[in-house]
């Protein structure tokens, strides 16, 4: 595998970075190529504004279109394609990053709304019908993408019944709405709870449950999405009457 591993702590000496050198360390010793993104040591600006597209500041910034024509001409900042070129190098994409507010930090977000930009992650047509393509067949169609969260709360508060919502449901904008949306296999996450009272033990625990994990991720099978052109949507992008009936909501947009 080829695998970019992104993560987000502003401290080195956090779980989440010594569970990356962990990761980083389990793989390269499978025989795995890693590139590692580590946002905070690289100090990345999460903040879109008219430079990344070589845009003129004086007129009004329609941020979809300038990055689409950016991109068409070559004229996204550096720092953009660089990471671009990252992701077209990977075939398997790690999100690294502990749960903050049921999300992931704004440093992270911030990457993928710089990085991700209209006709390169999404926004991209097929050249037979000029059909958009997204959700299973997006930008990145061809990789697969694993979420690695630590969490502070207890793992039953994020059960089905936990106060928190299930940690299915709190990541479905990661999965679906980012990942699935331009094309990645999104696999299910690996997540440690109760991070901010780990002890040396349940280090170890969660250390030897990641290297299981990702012993085993070549063979792994993805979230079962539906993709969006597989016939079970309508052209209002809506789920056919027979598909699934009775159900609403998140859970519908899985197949099982």
């Amino acid at each position: 595998m080829k695998v970019l591993w992104i993560t987000a702590h502003p401290d080195p000496r956090s779980l989440t970075a010594a569970l990356a050198c962990e990761g980083v360390r389990a793989l390269t010793g499978l025989g795995h190529e890693v590139r590692v993104r580590d946002l905070y040591a690289m100090k990345w600006n999460p903040v879109v504004d008219a430079a990344d597209f070589d845009h003129d500041p004086g007129r009004r910034l329609h941020v979809g279109a300038a990055a689409k024509q950016a991109h068409r001409e070559g004229r996204l900042c550096p720092e953009i394609r660089a990471e671009q070129d990252h992701l077209r190098w990977s075939d398997t994409v790690v999100w690294q990053f502990p749960l903050w507010w049921h999300g992931m930090p704004a440093i992270l977000k911030g990457w993928i709304d710089r990085v991700f930009v209209n006709g390169f992650a999404y926004g991209v047509t097929d050249p037979a019908t000029g059909a958009t393509l997204r959700y299973g067949d997006g930008g990145l169609k061809g990789r697969r993408a694993l979420v690695v969260t630590t969490i502070g709360g207890r793992e039953s508060a994020f059960g089905p019944r936990g106060v928190h919502g299930a940690l299915e449901d709190l990541l479905f904008p990661i999965q679906h709405g980012i990942s699935f949306y331009a094309g990645m296999a999104p696999l299910a996450p690996f997540a440690v709870y109760g991070a901010d009272r780990s002890t040396d033990s349940d280090y170890a625990e969660a250390a030897a449950r990641l290297r299981a994990r990702l012993a085993s991720l070549p063979e792994e099978e993805p979230v079962p999405f539906r993709r969006q052109d597989s016939g079970d949507y309508d052209e209002e992008l809506v789920l056919r009457p027979e598909v699934a009936p009775g159900r609403t909501g998140l859970a519908a947009h899985y197949r099982r």
